[in-house]
């Protein structure tokens, strides 16, 4: 992919301001992109990823947004287009995990990760279809996860909500096709970002022991299959979801 494949599109992530987020918001901005870094919690980095957006000489937005509330994402789909102009790429990759038994989840708790991971994606798609269709050209890519596709003891909840996100890409990538809008997911695997920080030693060595490729991914490795996902190489990818894994066995030995 050359380095200014997305040149004069402009995209909004979400989660920015977080590892795979802040990756994928650099990484669009390098290859021409101009971007909205949607961000809840966490604006110093965001901003931060705004300054390295900016030196590849692209416009660039921190947008701070709860996606949890119900106008969140209308709300800051329309400040990035009064901001940057009408959004070429969505990129929903906000979330948050949950360690949690089933039998210890909380109706609130459970809320909150659909409330994040499958209501705000759609709102937002619902948001930015229009002007995409309108331009018979769009690009929607949804950060899901591996346990989204397979499960996770003690991650119940949040393997529920990737899974409804998952179905989610795939349904509406259905209607979308009609207009030349493309939709996507990507399920990274064990990613070394800050959600993940919590594991032991122990638990970090049993997971890489599951991993062909011999260590955990980086948001750059997820960023880099968006990147792929939004451009036009992709234009023949619909409803699928692209494993960024390393080659992760979900079954433990």
């Amino acid at each position: 992919m050359s380095e200014a494949a997305l040149k004069g599109r402009t995209a909004l992530v979400t989660g920015g301001s977080g590892g795979i987020g802040g990756a994928v918001a650099r990484l669009l901005a390098r290859r021409g992109a101009h971007v909205a870094v949607g961000y809840h919690r966490g604006r110093e980095r965001a901003e931060a990823v705004v300054q390295a957006a900016r030196a590849c000489g692209v416009r660039a937005v921190a947008l701070q947004a709860d996606l949890s509330a119900a106008d969140g994402a209308a709300a800051l789909v329309r400040e990035a287009r009064e901001r940057l102009g009408a959004i070429d790429i969505l990129v929903h990759a906000a979330g948050v995990d949950l360690y949690r038994l089933a039998s210890e989840t909380e109706y609130p708790d459970l809320r909150r990760l659909f409330d994040l991971h499958v209501a705000a994606a759609f709102l937002l798609a619902r948001e930015v279809l229009p002007e995409m269709a309108g331009r018979r050209w769009g690009r929607i890519v949804m950060v899901g996860s591996i346990w989204g596709e397979v499960g996770a003891a003690g991650e119940v909840a949040y393997s529920a909500a990737k899974a409804g996100l998952t179905g989610l890409t795939k349904a509406l990538a259905k209607e979308a096709a009609r207009w030349g809008v493309t939709v996507n997911a990507v399920a990274p695997g064990v990613i070394d970002t800050e959600m993940n920080a919590g594991f032991d030693p122990a638990e970090r060595e049993a997971l890489l022991r599951r991993i062909p490729l011999g260590r955990f991914g980086t948001g750059d490795d997820v960023a880099h299959a968006v990147a792929f996902l939004a451009s036009d190489e992709a234009s023949y990818i619909t409803g699928h979801v692209l494993w960024v894994t390393g080659g992760f066995d979900p079954l433990p030995e």
